[in-house]
Protein backbone atom coordinates (compact mmCIF):
# COMPACT_ATOMS: atom_id res chain seq x y z
CA UNK A 1 0.00 0.00 0.00
CA UNK A 2 1.28 3.70 -0.85
CA UNK A 3 1.55 6.27 2.13
CA UNK A 4 1.63 9.68 0.81
CA UNK A 5 2.10 11.51 4.00
CA UNK A 6 0.48 15.47 4.75
CA UNK A 7 3.94 17.26 4.25
CA UNK A 8 4.29 15.68 0.70
CA UNK A 9 0.68 15.33 -0.26
CA UNK A 10 0.84 19.86 -0.09
CA UNK A 11 3.44 19.65 -2.73
CA UNK A 12 1.68 17.37 -5.41
CA UNK A 13 -1.55 18.82 -6.55
CA UNK A 14 -2.04 22.59 -6.85
CA UNK A 15 -5.44 24.56 -7.17
CA UNK A 16 -5.64 24.57 -10.70
CA UNK A 17 -5.18 20.61 -11.04
CA UNK A 18 -7.66 20.21 -8.44
CA UNK A 19 -10.20 22.29 -10.15
CA UNK A 20 -9.68 20.56 -13.52
CA UNK A 21 -10.21 16.96 -11.39
CA UNK A 22 -13.46 18.03 -9.56
CA UNK A 23 -14.83 19.58 -12.39
CA UNK A 24 -14.33 16.50 -14.17
CA UNK A 25 -15.80 14.43 -11.69
CA UNK A 26 -18.89 16.54 -10.65
CA UNK A 27 -20.27 15.95 -14.71
CA UNK A 28 -19.21 12.04 -14.10
CA UNK A 29 -21.88 12.54 -10.98
CA UNK A 30 -24.50 14.03 -13.31
CA UNK A 31 -23.66 11.58 -16.02
CA UNK A 32 -24.63 8.68 -13.67
CA UNK A 33 -20.88 7.71 -14.19
CA UNK A 34 -20.01 8.56 -10.52
CA UNK A 35 -21.76 7.77 -7.20
CA UNK A 36 -21.67 9.14 -3.86
CA UNK A 37 -22.75 6.44 -0.97
CA UNK A 38 -24.66 7.76 2.02
CA UNK A 39 -22.53 9.62 4.11
CA UNK A 40 -21.86 8.76 8.23
CA UNK A 41 -21.18 12.62 10.37
CA UNK A 42 -21.72 12.78 13.82
CA UNK A 43 -21.23 14.43 16.97
CA UNK A 44 -18.68 12.43 18.80
CA UNK A 45 -19.25 13.54 22.31
CA UNK A 46 -15.79 14.13 23.19
CA UNK A 47 -13.68 17.11 22.23
CA UNK A 48 -16.12 19.06 20.93
CA UNK A 49 -15.17 17.07 17.84
CA UNK A 50 -17.63 16.30 14.83
CA UNK A 51 -16.37 13.13 13.16
CA UNK A 52 -17.86 11.73 9.31
CA UNK A 53 -16.78 8.91 6.96
CA UNK A 54 -17.58 9.66 3.11
CA UNK A 55 -17.56 7.32 0.52
CA UNK A 56 -18.12 6.60 -3.00
CA UNK A 57 -16.46 5.50 -6.53
CA UNK A 58 -16.34 7.11 -9.89
CA UNK A 59 -16.06 4.39 -13.04
CA UNK A 60 -15.19 6.83 -15.42
CA UNK A 61 -11.37 6.92 -14.08
CA UNK A 62 -12.09 4.34 -12.27
CA UNK A 63 -11.53 5.11 -8.04
CA UNK A 64 -13.19 3.51 -5.24
CA UNK A 65 -12.59 5.03 -1.36
CA UNK A 66 -13.58 6.66 1.80
CA UNK A 67 -12.20 9.88 3.30
CA UNK A 68 -13.00 9.68 7.24
CA UNK A 69 -12.33 12.83 9.50
CA UNK A 70 -14.04 15.94 10.79
CA UNK A 71 -13.65 19.35 12.55
CA UNK A 72 -11.38 19.21 16.57
CA UNK A 73 -12.69 22.87 17.52
CA UNK A 74 -9.58 23.07 20.15
CA UNK A 75 -6.96 22.01 17.60
CA UNK A 76 -4.84 25.34 17.48
CA UNK A 77 -3.36 25.71 20.44
CA UNK A 78 -1.94 22.26 19.94
CA UNK A 79 -0.69 23.18 16.57
CA UNK A 80 -2.93 21.54 14.51
CA UNK A 81 -5.20 22.41 12.39
CA UNK A 82 -9.03 21.80 13.72
CA UNK A 83 -9.57 19.95 10.21
CA UNK A 84 -8.48 16.12 10.37
CA UNK A 85 -9.12 14.17 7.65
CA UNK A 86 -7.39 10.84 5.95
CA UNK A 87 -8.63 8.98 2.65
CA UNK A 88 -8.15 5.60 2.33
CA UNK A 89 -8.39 4.08 -1.90
CA UNK A 90 -9.07 0.72 -2.70
CA UNK A 91 -8.35 -1.25 -5.86
CA UNK A 92 -11.58 -0.87 -8.28
CA UNK A 93 -10.30 -4.39 -9.42
CA UNK A 94 -9.36 -6.54 -6.48
CA UNK A 95 -10.60 -4.43 -3.31
CA UNK A 96 -7.31 -4.07 -1.65
CA UNK A 97 -6.29 -1.28 0.32
CA UNK A 98 -4.18 0.75 -2.31
CA UNK A 99 -3.25 4.12 -0.93
CA UNK A 100 -3.54 6.08 2.62
CA UNK A 101 -3.09 9.69 1.84
CA UNK A 102 -3.11 12.63 4.16
CA UNK A 103 -6.25 14.66 3.24
CA UNK A 104 -5.86 18.08 5.33
CA UNK A 105 -4.32 20.14 2.74
CA UNK A 106 -6.43 18.15 -0.51
CA UNK A 107 -9.89 18.69 2.12
CA UNK A 108 -8.65 22.50 1.54
CA UNK A 109 -8.13 22.95 -1.87
CA UNK A 110 -10.78 20.46 -2.95
CA UNK A 111 -13.57 22.94 -1.08
CA UNK A 112 -11.62 25.94 -2.68
CA UNK A 113 -11.95 24.17 -6.02
CA UNK A 114 -15.69 23.20 -5.68
CA UNK A 115 -16.79 26.51 -4.40
CA UNK A 116 -14.15 28.22 -7.65
CA UNK A 117 -16.21 25.85 -10.04
CA UNK A 118 -19.41 27.07 -8.92
CA UNK A 119 -18.45 30.57 -9.26
CA UNK A 120 -17.23 29.90 -12.62
CA UNK A 121 -20.21 28.53 -13.68
CA UNK A 122 -22.97 30.72 -12.01
CA UNK A 123 -21.25 34.01 -11.27
CA UNK A 124 -21.31 37.52 -13.83
CA UNK A 125 -18.25 37.15 -15.70
CA UNK A 126 -17.55 40.72 -14.55
CA UNK A 127 -17.77 39.96 -11.16
CA UNK A 128 -14.39 41.78 -9.21
CA UNK A 129 -15.27 41.97 -5.88
CA UNK A 130 -15.24 38.64 -3.88
CA UNK A 131 -16.87 38.64 0.14
CA UNK A 132 -15.29 36.23 2.00
CA UNK A 133 -17.67 35.41 5.80
CA UNK A 134 -15.08 33.64 7.59
CA UNK A 135 -11.20 34.09 7.43
CA UNK A 136 -9.98 31.00 9.10
CA UNK A 137 -7.16 28.06 7.34
CA UNK A 138 -10.05 27.68 4.14
CA UNK A 139 -9.99 31.08 2.97
CA UNK A 140 -7.09 30.71 1.54
CA UNK A 141 -7.89 28.30 -0.66
CA UNK A 142 -11.29 30.04 -1.77
CA UNK A 143 -9.08 33.45 -2.05
CA UNK A 144 -6.95 31.50 -4.27
CA UNK A 145 -9.53 29.22 -6.42
CA UNK A 146 -11.84 32.21 -7.08
CA UNK A 147 -8.64 33.92 -8.81
CA UNK A 148 -8.23 30.77 -11.01
CA UNK A 149 -11.67 32.10 -12.47
CA UNK A 150 -12.65 35.86 -12.28
CA UNK A 151 -10.45 38.74 -12.05
CA UNK A 152 -10.78 39.96 -8.44
CA UNK A 153 -9.96 43.79 -7.55
CA UNK A 154 -11.18 43.69 -4.06
CA UNK A 155 -11.42 41.31 -1.37
CA UNK A 156 -14.12 41.83 1.41
CA UNK A 157 -14.07 39.79 4.45
CA UNK A 158 -15.49 39.03 7.97
CA UNK A 159 -14.65 37.29 10.96
CA UNK A 160 -14.92 37.44 14.72
CA UNK A 161 -11.48 37.60 14.69
CA UNK A 162 -9.38 40.12 14.41
CA UNK A 163 -6.16 37.99 14.10
CA UNK A 164 -7.96 35.96 11.19
CA UNK A 165 -8.92 39.31 9.55
CA UNK A 166 -5.16 40.23 9.84
CA UNK A 167 -3.69 37.14 8.45
CA UNK A 168 -6.07 36.96 5.53
CA UNK A 169 -5.42 40.55 4.62
CA UNK A 170 -1.88 39.86 4.59
CA UNK A 171 -2.20 37.11 2.05
CA UNK A 172 -4.54 39.13 -0.11
CA UNK A 173 -2.38 42.17 -0.02
CA UNK A 174 0.65 40.21 -0.70
CA UNK A 175 -0.99 38.96 -4.00
CA UNK A 176 -1.47 42.69 -4.84
CA UNK A 177 -5.43 42.97 -4.30
CA UNK A 178 -7.09 45.54 -2.23
CA UNK A 179 -8.31 44.53 0.81
CA UNK A 180 -11.11 45.54 3.19
CA UNK A 181 -11.70 44.17 6.77
CA UNK A 182 -15.25 44.68 8.04
CA UNK A 183 -16.73 44.63 11.35
CA UNK A 184 -19.88 44.80 10.26
CA UNK A 185 -21.26 41.53 8.20
CA UNK A 186 -23.65 43.43 6.11
CA UNK A 187 -21.28 45.72 4.69
CA UNK A 188 -18.92 42.98 3.30
CA UNK A 189 -21.88 41.38 1.66
CA UNK A 190 -23.72 44.47 0.33
CA UNK A 191 -20.23 45.07 -1.43
CA UNK A 192 -19.44 41.63 -2.79
CA UNK A 193 -20.26 40.81 -6.47
CA UNK A 194 -19.11 37.11 -5.43
CA UNK A 195 -19.80 35.85 -1.54
CA UNK A 196 -18.30 33.12 -0.03
CA UNK A 197 -19.18 31.53 3.40
CA UNK A 198 -16.91 29.27 5.18
CA UNK A 199 -17.55 28.91 8.72
CA UNK A 200 -18.45 26.59 11.49
CA UNK A 201 -21.65 28.97 12.31
CA UNK A 202 -25.19 27.28 13.65
CA UNK A 203 -26.97 30.37 12.84
CA UNK A 204 -27.56 32.51 9.86
CA UNK A 205 -25.27 34.62 9.32
CA UNK A 206 -26.12 36.59 5.85
CA UNK A 207 -29.49 38.13 5.76
CA UNK A 208 -31.79 38.39 2.66
CA UNK A 209 -32.18 42.17 2.62
CA UNK A 210 -28.39 42.63 2.50
CA UNK A 211 -27.48 40.86 -0.65
CA UNK A 212 -27.57 42.71 -3.87
CA UNK A 213 -29.20 41.64 -7.06
CA UNK A 214 -26.93 39.71 -9.44
CA UNK A 215 -24.92 38.33 -6.42
CA UNK A 216 -23.06 34.61 -6.43
CA UNK A 217 -23.32 32.73 -2.74
CA UNK A 218 -21.24 29.81 -2.28
CA UNK A 219 -21.84 28.17 0.83
CA UNK A 220 -19.25 26.06 2.16
CA UNK A 221 -19.74 26.18 5.76
CA UNK A 222 -22.53 23.50 6.38
CA UNK A 223 -21.90 20.14 6.06
CA UNK A 224 -23.47 18.42 9.35
CA UNK A 225 -27.10 19.09 10.70
CA UNK A 226 -27.59 22.34 12.61
CA UNK A 227 -24.96 24.66 10.77
CA UNK A 228 -26.21 27.12 8.90
CA UNK A 229 -24.78 30.64 7.16
CA UNK A 230 -27.81 31.86 4.94
CA UNK A 231 -30.76 33.35 6.23
CA UNK A 232 -33.79 30.80 4.76
CA UNK A 233 -35.50 33.89 3.17
CA UNK A 234 -32.47 33.93 1.21
CA UNK A 235 -32.56 30.99 0.10
CA UNK A 236 -36.18 30.80 -1.03
CA UNK A 237 -35.28 34.18 -2.89
CA UNK A 238 -32.55 32.76 -5.03
CA UNK A 239 -31.74 30.00 -8.02
CA UNK A 240 -30.67 27.63 -5.61
CA UNK A 241 -27.66 24.69 -7.21
CA UNK A 242 -26.47 22.02 -5.30
CA UNK A 243 -23.25 19.57 -5.12
CA UNK A 244 -25.65 16.35 -4.01
CA UNK A 245 -29.56 16.85 -3.60
CA UNK A 246 -29.88 14.24 -0.89
CA UNK A 247 -26.81 15.89 1.20
CA UNK A 248 -28.13 19.60 0.80
CA UNK A 249 -31.42 18.38 2.10
CA UNK A 250 -30.28 16.99 5.26
CA UNK A 251 -26.65 18.31 6.36
CA UNK A 252 -26.13 20.94 3.87
CA UNK A 253 -27.02 24.89 3.89
CA UNK A 254 -31.30 24.27 2.34
CA UNK A 255 -31.91 22.02 5.08
CA UNK A 256 -32.82 24.81 7.32
CA UNK A 257 -34.99 26.20 4.34
CA UNK A 258 -36.44 22.81 3.44
CA UNK A 259 -36.97 22.07 7.15
CA UNK A 260 -39.57 24.83 7.24
CA UNK A 261 -41.10 23.84 4.21
CA UNK A 262 -39.73 27.23 2.42
CA UNK A 263 -37.88 24.96 -0.26
CA UNK A 264 -38.06 21.01 -1.82
CA UNK A 265 -36.72 18.95 -4.11
CA UNK A 266 -38.34 21.07 -7.30
CA UNK A 267 -37.00 24.46 -5.76
CA UNK A 268 -33.32 23.03 -6.59
CA UNK A 269 -32.39 24.21 -10.45
CA UNK A 270 -29.81 21.19 -10.27
CA UNK A 271 -26.97 20.21 -9.45
CA UNK A 272 -23.44 21.45 -10.55
CA UNK A 273 -22.71 18.86 -12.34
CA UNK A 274 -26.26 19.11 -14.30
CA UNK A 275 -24.78 22.43 -15.15
CA UNK A 276 -21.08 21.82 -16.05
CA UNK A 277 -22.42 18.57 -17.97
CA UNK A 278 -25.44 20.95 -19.77
CA UNK A 279 -28.31 19.42 -18.53
CA UNK A 280 -29.58 22.22 -16.22
CA UNK A 281 -29.79 25.90 -17.11
CA UNK A 282 -27.17 28.04 -14.39
CA UNK A 283 -27.69 32.00 -13.84
CA UNK A 284 -30.76 33.10 -16.27
CA UNK A 285 -30.34 36.92 -15.99
CA UNK A 286 -27.57 39.35 -14.55
CA UNK A 287 -29.96 40.15 -11.41
CA UNK A 288 -30.40 36.83 -10.07
CA UNK A 289 -29.26 35.71 -6.64
CA UNK A 290 -27.43 32.35 -7.33
CA UNK A 291 -26.51 30.06 -4.27
CA UNK A 292 -24.57 27.02 -4.54
CA UNK A 293 -24.53 24.57 -1.48
CA UNK A 294 -21.17 22.83 -0.80
CA UNK A 295 -21.80 20.04 1.45
CA UNK A 296 -19.00 18.14 0.34
CA UNK A 297 -19.11 14.80 -1.24
CA UNK A 298 -16.43 11.91 -1.42
CA UNK A 299 -16.22 12.14 -5.17
CA UNK A 300 -14.17 15.07 -4.50
CA UNK A 301 -11.81 13.90 -1.87
CA UNK A 302 -11.23 10.35 -3.65
CA UNK A 303 -10.19 12.31 -7.19
CA UNK A 304 -7.42 14.59 -5.44
CA UNK A 305 -6.10 11.77 -3.66
CA UNK A 306 -6.22 9.95 -6.95
CA UNK A 307 -4.59 12.63 -8.34
CA UNK A 308 -1.97 12.59 -5.46
CA UNK A 309 -1.43 9.33 -6.11
CA UNK A 310 -0.74 9.78 -9.81
CA UNK A 311 1.80 12.43 -9.10
CA UNK A 312 3.69 10.27 -6.32
CA UNK A 313 3.55 7.63 -8.72
CA UNK A 314 5.25 9.54 -11.83
CA UNK A 315 7.71 11.09 -9.51
CA UNK A 316 8.58 8.00 -7.56
CA UNK A 317 7.57 9.29 -4.62
CA UNK A 318 5.93 8.22 -1.47
CA UNK A 319 6.34 5.31 0.60
CA UNK A 320 5.27 1.49 -0.01
CA UNK A 321 4.22 -0.78 3.06
CA UNK A 322 3.05 -4.68 3.15
CA UNK A 323 -0.17 -3.83 4.63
Amino acid sequence: MLVIPEILARDLVAIEEALEAVEQTFCAMARGLARNYPVVREVVGHADAVFGVKTGADNSVPFLGLKAGGYWPHNLPRGLTNHQSSTLLFDPDTGRASALVSANYLTGIRTGAASAIATKHLSRRDSESLGIIGTGTQSIYQLKATLAVRSIKTVHAWDPSPDNLAAFGKTVTDLGIAYRAHKNRADAVRLSDILVTVTPSTKALVERDWVMPGTHISAMGADTRGKQELDPQLVCAAALFVDEMAQSLTIGEFQHAYAQGLVDESSIRGSLGDVIAGTADGRKSVEEITIFDGTGVALQDLVVADLAVRRVIEKGLGFQVEF
